[in-house]
């Protein structure tokens, strides 16, 4: 593994780690009225696009990022959907 791969993983770590206390407030809190649901439609919507140009470009750092990033902002659309 090259030093450009090592460097694409921790942008890859810390970018999805940035969702998680978001994902962990909405979970503890039940309440997301305060969470655009159009936003994070939007940024699913990104997400997948992400996924898909990692796999096409067969990055790892890109393609585990983006799945693990999808699973957390759909974690937060359901919620938003469940706790209107």
């Amino acid at each position: 593994m090259d030093y450009i791969e090592i460097l694409g993983l921790v942008a890859a770590i810390l970018t999805t780690a940035a969702y998680v206390p978001q994902v962990y407030k909405t979970w503890k809190v039940k309440s997301t009225k305060d969470i655009s649901l159009f936003m994070y439609l939007v940024l699913l919507t990104g997400v997948l696009l992400w996924l898909v140009y990692g796999f096409y470009i067969d990055s790892l750092p890109i393609i585990l990022a983006n799945c693990i990033t999808a699973f957390l902002v759909l974690f937060v659309l359901i919620m938003k959907l469940k706790y209107k």
